[in-house]
């Protein structure tokens, strides 16, 4: 079995948690979005970096 590396890995894990915190705070406080609310929760949580990154792009509704 190979070591984790958790001077590289703990970074990244670190960025991660606070994508993540961060667009879901953002979208509890949009009052629109492109899409209903639970499928943008559904990808940021689920969907990996990418998903957080896709809600800020495309999910976010600016009136």
């Amino acid at each position: 079995m190979e070591n984790i590396n958790w001077s590289l890995a703990a970074p990244l894990i670190v960025l991660q948690l606070i994508l993540v915190v961060t667009a879901l705070i953002s979208l509890a406080r949009q009052e629109h979005t492109n899409g209903p609310k639970w499928v943008w929760a559904f990808i940021i949580l689920f969907i990996t970096t990418i998903g957080p990154i896709l809600y800020f792009i495309i999910g976010r509704k600016n009136d």
